[in-house]
Protein backbone atom coordinates (compact mmCIF):
# COMPACT_ATOMS: atom_id res chain seq x y z
CA UNK A 1 0.00 0.00 0.00
CA UNK A 2 1.44 3.70 -0.95
CA UNK A 3 2.21 6.26 1.99
CA UNK A 4 -0.14 7.97 0.20
CA UNK A 5 -3.17 5.72 0.48
CA UNK A 6 -2.02 4.66 4.21
CA UNK A 7 -2.83 8.55 4.97
CA UNK A 8 -6.07 8.47 3.71
CA UNK A 9 -6.89 4.99 5.65
CA UNK A 10 -4.93 7.23 8.66
CA UNK A 11 -7.00 10.13 8.23
CA UNK A 12 -10.45 8.34 7.56
CA UNK A 13 -10.68 6.22 9.99
CA UNK A 14 -13.21 7.63 12.98
CA UNK A 15 -11.04 6.50 16.12
CA UNK A 16 -8.31 8.99 15.12
CA UNK A 17 -11.21 11.93 15.68
CA UNK A 18 -12.13 11.22 18.87
CA UNK A 19 -10.63 10.94 21.93
CA UNK A 20 -7.62 12.62 24.30
CA UNK A 21 -5.22 12.07 21.15
CA UNK A 22 -7.72 12.55 18.46
CA UNK A 23 -6.80 14.89 15.20
CA UNK A 24 -9.13 17.86 16.80
CA UNK A 25 -7.22 17.92 20.18
CA UNK A 26 -4.16 17.73 18.44
CA UNK A 27 -4.85 20.77 16.24
CA UNK A 28 -5.95 22.48 19.32
CA UNK A 29 -3.23 22.31 21.46
CA UNK A 30 -0.91 23.11 18.24
CA UNK A 31 -2.82 25.89 17.67
CA UNK A 32 -3.26 27.12 21.95
CA UNK A 33 0.65 26.51 21.85
CA UNK A 34 1.22 28.86 18.79
CA UNK A 35 -1.32 31.98 19.97
CA UNK A 36 0.28 32.11 23.40
CA UNK A 37 3.89 31.98 21.82
CA UNK A 38 3.16 34.80 19.49
CA UNK A 39 1.62 36.75 21.89
CA UNK A 40 3.83 36.73 24.42
CA UNK A 41 6.64 37.55 21.61
CA UNK A 42 4.28 40.42 20.39
CA UNK A 43 3.70 41.88 23.57
CA UNK A 44 7.90 41.95 24.03
CA UNK A 45 8.77 42.73 20.14
CA UNK A 46 6.44 45.27 19.61
CA UNK A 47 7.28 47.99 21.87
CA UNK A 48 10.71 47.61 21.47
CA UNK A 49 10.56 47.94 17.27
CA UNK A 50 8.11 51.03 17.69
CA UNK A 51 10.57 52.51 20.07
CA UNK A 52 14.16 51.93 18.15
CA UNK A 53 12.25 52.98 14.96
CA UNK A 54 10.43 56.10 16.48
CA UNK A 55 13.70 56.87 18.32
CA UNK A 56 16.15 55.82 16.35
CA UNK A 57 18.36 54.60 18.92
CA UNK A 58 19.75 51.12 19.63
CA UNK A 59 18.67 49.57 16.19
CA UNK A 60 21.74 48.27 15.57
CA UNK A 61 21.85 46.17 18.94
CA UNK A 62 18.70 45.20 18.84
CA UNK A 63 18.59 43.91 15.25
CA UNK A 64 21.85 42.20 15.92
CA UNK A 65 20.68 40.78 18.75
CA UNK A 66 17.25 39.55 16.87
CA UNK A 67 19.42 38.18 14.30
CA UNK A 68 21.25 36.12 16.87
CA UNK A 69 18.24 34.66 18.39
CA UNK A 70 16.97 33.65 15.13
CA UNK A 71 19.77 31.29 14.75
CA UNK A 72 19.57 29.81 17.93
CA UNK A 73 18.16 26.07 17.10
CA UNK A 74 14.72 25.72 18.64
CA UNK A 75 15.22 21.88 19.91
CA UNK A 76 18.75 22.96 21.10
CA UNK A 77 17.33 25.55 23.03
CA UNK A 78 14.65 23.77 24.52
CA UNK A 79 17.16 21.08 25.09
CA UNK A 80 19.43 23.50 27.32
CA UNK A 81 15.62 25.08 29.18
CA UNK A 82 14.35 21.30 30.25
CA UNK A 83 17.95 20.32 31.53
CA UNK A 84 17.67 23.95 32.86
CA UNK A 85 14.22 23.82 34.55
CA UNK A 86 12.49 20.57 33.62
CA UNK A 87 9.36 19.35 31.51
CA UNK A 88 6.41 21.48 31.04
CA UNK A 89 5.23 24.57 28.49
CA UNK A 90 7.30 26.94 30.19
CA UNK A 91 10.47 25.85 27.99
CA UNK A 92 8.53 25.12 24.74
CA UNK A 93 7.05 28.72 24.98
CA UNK A 94 10.23 30.20 26.14
CA UNK A 95 11.94 28.26 22.76
CA UNK A 96 8.74 29.54 20.21
CA UNK A 97 8.74 32.99 21.84
CA UNK A 98 12.81 33.73 21.23
CA UNK A 99 12.02 32.32 18.02
CA UNK A 100 9.03 34.82 16.96
CA UNK A 101 10.15 37.90 18.46
CA UNK A 102 13.20 38.75 15.49
CA UNK A 103 10.64 38.81 12.66
CA UNK A 104 8.44 41.20 14.62
CA UNK A 105 11.23 43.48 15.88
CA UNK A 106 12.68 43.92 12.54
CA UNK A 107 9.58 44.07 10.58
CA UNK A 108 8.01 47.16 12.88
CA UNK A 109 11.49 48.90 12.99
CA UNK A 110 11.86 49.27 9.22
CA UNK A 111 7.86 49.44 8.98
CA UNK A 112 8.39 52.94 11.58
CA UNK A 113 11.93 54.15 9.89
CA UNK A 114 9.93 54.08 6.45
CA UNK A 115 7.90 56.72 7.01
CA UNK A 116 8.34 59.89 5.16
CA UNK A 117 10.63 62.23 7.11
CA UNK A 118 8.77 65.20 5.96
CA UNK A 119 5.15 63.49 7.37
CA UNK A 120 6.62 63.12 10.50
CA UNK A 121 7.62 66.63 10.63
CA UNK A 122 4.55 68.23 9.43
CA UNK A 123 2.86 65.71 12.11
CA UNK A 124 5.21 67.70 14.56
CA UNK A 125 4.24 70.93 13.18
CA UNK A 126 0.83 70.38 13.96
CA UNK A 127 1.49 70.71 17.53
CA UNK A 128 1.75 66.75 18.12
CA UNK A 129 3.47 64.82 20.90
CA UNK A 130 5.88 62.21 20.22
CA UNK A 131 3.34 59.57 21.22
CA UNK A 132 0.42 61.11 18.84
CA UNK A 133 3.11 61.47 15.96
CA UNK A 134 3.90 57.42 16.74
CA UNK A 135 0.42 55.90 17.40
CA UNK A 136 -1.52 57.88 14.56
CA UNK A 137 0.94 58.70 11.71
CA UNK A 138 3.96 56.84 12.25
CA UNK A 139 1.99 53.22 12.94
CA UNK A 140 -0.96 53.55 10.40
CA UNK A 141 1.18 53.07 7.25
CA UNK A 142 3.94 51.42 8.69
CA UNK A 143 0.76 48.62 9.64
CA UNK A 144 1.22 46.36 6.20
CA UNK A 145 5.01 46.13 7.34
CA UNK A 146 3.84 45.89 11.76
CA UNK A 147 1.56 43.35 10.01
CA UNK A 148 4.09 41.14 7.34
CA UNK A 149 6.36 40.52 10.41
CA UNK A 150 3.49 39.03 12.58
CA UNK A 151 2.59 37.05 10.11
CA UNK A 152 6.06 35.59 9.47
CA UNK A 153 6.54 35.02 13.45
CA UNK A 154 3.53 32.81 13.28
CA UNK A 155 4.55 31.14 10.30
CA UNK A 156 8.02 30.06 12.40
CA UNK A 157 5.83 29.38 15.85
CA UNK A 158 3.03 27.34 14.06
CA UNK A 159 5.83 25.28 12.10
CA UNK A 160 8.39 24.69 15.09
CA UNK A 161 5.86 24.43 17.57
CA UNK A 162 6.18 20.41 16.85
CA UNK A 163 8.70 20.37 19.68
CA UNK A 164 6.57 20.28 22.57
CA UNK A 165 5.90 17.01 21.63
CA UNK A 166 9.83 16.37 22.36
CA UNK A 167 9.00 17.08 26.02
CA UNK A 168 5.81 14.98 26.48
CA UNK A 169 3.51 17.48 25.73
CA UNK A 170 0.60 17.46 22.98
CA UNK A 171 0.25 18.85 19.78
CA UNK A 172 0.51 17.89 16.17
CA UNK A 173 4.17 17.16 16.96
CA UNK A 174 2.87 13.97 18.56
CA UNK A 175 1.62 12.27 15.94
CA UNK A 176 5.34 12.54 14.34
CA UNK A 177 7.04 11.28 18.03
CA UNK A 178 4.38 8.58 18.51
CA UNK A 179 4.82 7.36 14.82
CA UNK A 180 8.63 7.27 14.72
CA UNK A 181 8.55 5.46 17.93
CA UNK A 182 5.97 2.52 16.42
CA UNK A 183 6.81 2.97 12.64
CA UNK A 184 3.69 3.88 11.80
CA UNK A 185 4.71 6.13 8.72
CA UNK A 186 1.26 7.06 8.01
CA UNK A 187 1.12 8.71 11.10
CA UNK A 188 3.90 10.71 10.75
CA UNK A 189 3.10 11.56 7.72
CA UNK A 190 -0.22 12.63 8.64
CA UNK A 191 1.05 15.03 11.41
CA UNK A 192 3.58 16.58 8.61
CA UNK A 193 0.55 17.20 5.87
CA UNK A 194 -1.40 18.99 8.88
CA UNK A 195 1.54 21.12 10.31
CA UNK A 196 1.56 21.89 6.51
CA UNK A 197 -2.16 22.63 5.93
CA UNK A 198 -2.56 25.02 9.77
CA UNK A 199 0.48 26.48 8.44
CA UNK A 200 -1.42 27.74 5.20
CA UNK A 201 -4.69 28.52 7.43
CA UNK A 202 -2.57 30.79 9.60
CA UNK A 203 -1.02 32.73 6.44
CA UNK A 204 -4.91 32.58 4.87
CA UNK A 205 -6.10 34.51 8.53
CA UNK A 206 -3.08 36.89 8.41
CA UNK A 207 -3.78 37.67 4.58
CA UNK A 208 -7.46 38.71 4.98
CA UNK A 209 -6.56 40.68 8.85
CA UNK A 210 -4.20 42.38 6.78
CA UNK A 211 -6.30 42.90 3.66
CA UNK A 212 -9.32 44.24 6.22
CA UNK A 213 -7.48 46.59 8.99
CA UNK A 214 -4.49 48.50 5.75
CA UNK A 215 -6.17 51.09 4.22
CA UNK A 216 -6.54 51.08 0.54
CA UNK A 217 -3.94 53.73 0.26
CA UNK A 218 -1.19 52.25 1.45
CA UNK A 219 -1.73 49.31 -0.32
CA UNK A 220 -2.68 50.46 -3.71
CA UNK A 221 -6.37 49.03 -3.75
CA UNK A 222 -8.39 51.41 -5.69
CA UNK A 223 -11.96 51.10 -4.75
CA UNK A 224 -14.64 49.95 -7.12
CA UNK A 225 -16.85 52.57 -8.94
CA UNK A 226 -20.19 52.36 -7.85
CA UNK A 227 -22.84 51.59 -10.02
CA UNK A 228 -24.29 54.84 -10.30
CA UNK A 229 -21.23 56.32 -10.80
CA UNK A 230 -20.90 53.81 -14.02
CA UNK A 231 -24.27 54.62 -14.81
CA UNK A 232 -24.77 58.28 -14.81
CA UNK A 233 -25.29 60.35 -18.12
CA UNK A 234 -22.60 62.61 -18.38
CA UNK A 235 -23.42 66.33 -18.09
CA UNK A 236 -23.05 69.15 -20.73
CA UNK A 237 -23.19 72.86 -20.59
Amino acid sequence: MSIFAQLLEFIGDPAHWSGPRGIPVRIFEHVWYTALSLGIAALIALPVGLLIGHTGKGAFLAISIGNAARSFPSLGVLTLLVLAVGLGLTPVLVALVVLGIPPIVAATYEGIRGVSPATVDAARGMGMTEFDVLRRVELPIALPLVISGLRSSALQIVSTATIAAFVALGGLGRFLIDGLGVRNYAEMVTGAVLVALLAIAVDLVFALFSRIVVSDGLTGRAPAPSADTDLAPATTH
